[in-house]
């Protein structure tokens, strides 16, 4: 069966990276489901609740609310939770559920706008997609229609902002002190850390920016849409390798090397090594993986048996990656260097609680 995990633990759907990206955005954010959803993005694909809390609802579904469709009663709850929150906006994310009835999501953000006096933002995940690609949908989601117009010419001296930033993503919950440090070293100014502990009024600046930074390809497309709306430039970067990390790429000893992991994160890794080595060295991942960033030998995965075969044929001396994905390369005898991912592992680079 196509798609069928034997060995690795499924990976984060669409929702719960829509709500990771709202995390720390000062929002309401609404999963639209009977409770198991909310119970997964909150139980296992976010960390952050070890740290600090979140305004996220589950919108209790019931079998006929659902099938009926009555999105009134929905919206009496959103009214009652903003009363006695203070929330710039609410968010509304689909699950399975709303997919296969088929709701109407912008019917039901105007609805939910009109009744409740906040900006509603919608993002309609199916449940079927991968965490990165409902990051994605977010990020242009929330940059559409929060981002506000700057008069020409008008911009905050040496700002960049950071898009991408998600524990799913960089595989820690304390990156934002990483980055701004890294960043004002090397002589920028404010900078905007999208989405990690950065929330709403910091994101409508995003026009200010002179440079947007993207440290995980769910992060592109928004980046695309800034630069195309502001004319602000963007690159990807992954400015989180440690100094530990360097010295072990640096004495990595093979010709023919596999780097498991998000493209951002990975592209990093391979021109650490290089600065070193000579050897050959192909980007694989689960997630998505963008033309514009990629080399021609770069893969996509799409199944276990897919991961295997690629090994098997181009014959890895070495695979740096999340040792959980070991247990799908039963045969593998090459070297493996472990990196954390936790989007395939739910393992943090460090423990910070």
């Amino acid at each position: 069966m196509k798609g069928l995990l034997k060995y690795l633990s499924p990976f984060a759907p669409d929702q719960s990276g829509a709500a990771s990206v709202l995390y720390d955005m000062g929002g309401l954010t609404i999963i639209c489901d009977a409770g198991g959803c909310t119970g997964n993005i909150c139980g296992f694909d976010e960390p952050r609740w070890f740290l600090r809390k979140s305004a996220i609802f589950s919108a209790g579904l019931r079998d006929m609310d659902a099938i009926l469709g009555r999105d009134d009663r929905m919206v009496e709850k959103i009214q009652d939770a903003a009363k006695k929150l203070d929330a710039g906006f609410a968010a509304l994310i689909g699950t399975p559920v709303p997919a296969v009835i088929a709701t109407d999501f912008r019917a039901l953000g105007r609805m939910t706008e009109k009744r409740c006096h906040l900006p509603v933002l919608t993002v309609e995940c199916t449940g079927t997609r991968l965490y990165d690609e409902g990051e994605a949908d977010t990020w242009l989601a929330l940059f559409t229609k929060f981002a506000k117009d700057r008069p020409d010419g008008v911009y905050e001296k040496g700002a960049v902002g950071v898009i991408g930033m998600t524990p799913l993503n960089l595989s820690r919950v304390d990156a934002d002190p990483v980055i701004r440090d890294e960043l004002k070293a090397r002589g920028y100014g404010p900078v905007y850390c999208y989405g990690m502990r950065d929330g709403l009024e910091v994101l409508q600046k995003a026009g200010e920016a002179v440079l947007n930074l993207v440290v995980s390809p769910s992060g592109l497309l928004a980046a695309r849409y800034l630069e195309k709306r502001f004319g602000t430039p963007y690159r990807m970067a992954y400015p989180f390798c440690s100094e530990e990390l360097k010295e072990k790429l640096h004495a990595v000893d093979g010709k023919r090397i596999l780097v498991l992991h998000q493209q951002a994160a990975a592209n990093a890794i391979r021109e650490e090594i290089r600065k070193t080595s000579e050897a050959e060295i192909t980007v694989g991942t689960w997630f998505l993986l963008d033309e514009e960033f990629k080399k021609p030998q770069d893969v996509r995965l799409t199944t276990e048996e897919h991961l295997g075969r690629l090994v098997k044929e181009e014959r890895y001396d070495v695979i740096i990656g999340d040792r959980m994905q070991k247990r799908a390369l039963p045969d593998y005898e090459g070297a493996w260097l472990h990196v954390p991912q936790f989007a395939v592992s739910g393992e943090l680079e460090e423990a910070a609680f």
